[in-house]
């Protein structure tokens, strides 16, 4: 229960921050992994992206706000962040369906959001396929481009990006590149609070960097590696069950490295592919 505790203390130092710019660096720090997992595995188990969940949150607050005293409107939305009484009108409006000046007039109707917190329900209803494997750092070759902070927004990015690299012969050009023992074409999200959030679409390689291409080096870790087969939408559900499903229960959280999606076919429609999770043993086991 330990790692659900810590999780819910993260989402415990928002409730108490919603007033003022929250500091997603120490909330991933209280739920004890990056500001990446942190973000990614909030999504997945309350099937909303964080930022979105911040969002409802202030407003309905703001709304308690506006219908309890003589609150000015610009007062309340300078209180939640938004310095433009637009944006916040705007903001407001998207949750409530009425402007924030109407929210004082008698019988008006508006929506409540309240605070999130989580608990482990187990399921087990389906078996998932894992191995744990200890790999010393190596040398990854490819293609890269900038990640968002809001995690919601590279759901994007990286298709694009995968579609582009497909139509100008890179992924071809990739593959032949290919000489280490991890074969397969790779997408690795590179997302340590140290250094700018990238996606690469890559392979193990020691060959030397062909024009357009960058290298990378996949630090020294302990992975849970899970199989699995099917569309790009089957990954993301693997991706889903790991994190609400597995991670919970395992005695292992979340290390320090990157994610890699690890593709061992080129066909789409029926991949088969491998999902690497980096891990580390809880500190009371």
């Amino acid at each position: 229960m330990e790692w659900i505790e810590r999780l819910n203390g993260a989402i415990n130092y928002i409730e108490e921050h919603l007033g003022e710019e929250i500091n997603l660096n120490e909330a991933s720090k209280i739920a004890c992994c990056s500001k990446y997992h942190f973000q990614r595995m909030f999504a997945y188990m309350a099937d909303i992206p964080l930022s979105e969940y911040m969002r409802r949150r202030r407003m309905s607050l703001a709304a308690v706000d506006l219908q309890s005293g003589d609150n000015k409107v610009i007062d309340v939305a300078l209180k939640y962040g938004y310095d433009s009484p637009t944006a916040f009108n705007r903001a407001f409006k998207n949750i409530h369906g009425i402007a924030p000046s109407q929210a004082k007039e008698k019988g008006v109707v508006l929506k409540a959001f309240p605070p999130i917190s989580f608990r482990i329900t187990i399921k087990g209803d389906s078996e998932m396929n894992y191995r744990i494997e200890k790999k010393e750092a190596f040398r990854i070759v490819g293609v890269s481009s900038p990640l968002e902070k809001e995690i919601e927004k590279n759901f994007k990015i990286v298709p694009t990006m995968w579609a582009n690299a497909a139509s100008s012969g890179m992924i071809a050009q990739l593959a032949m590149m290919m000489d280490s023992e991890l074969k397969g074409l790779l997408g690795v999200s590179s997302c340590n609070e140290a250094e700018d959030w990238k996606y690469y679409i890559a392979v193990a390689s020691t060959k030397s960097l062909p024009d357009g291409t960058e290298e990378y080096i996949i630090p020294s870790a302990t992975w849970a590696i899970f199989t699995g087969e099917g569309t790009n939408q089957s990954i993301q559900d693997l991706e889903k069950r790991i994190v609400t499903e597995w991670l919970p229960t395992s005695g292992y959280e979340y290390g320090n490295a990157p994610d890699i999606e690890v593709y061992l076919n080129p066909d789409p429609q029926n991949a088969k592919y491998e999902v690497w999770i980096p891990v580390m043993r809880k500190e009371n086991n």
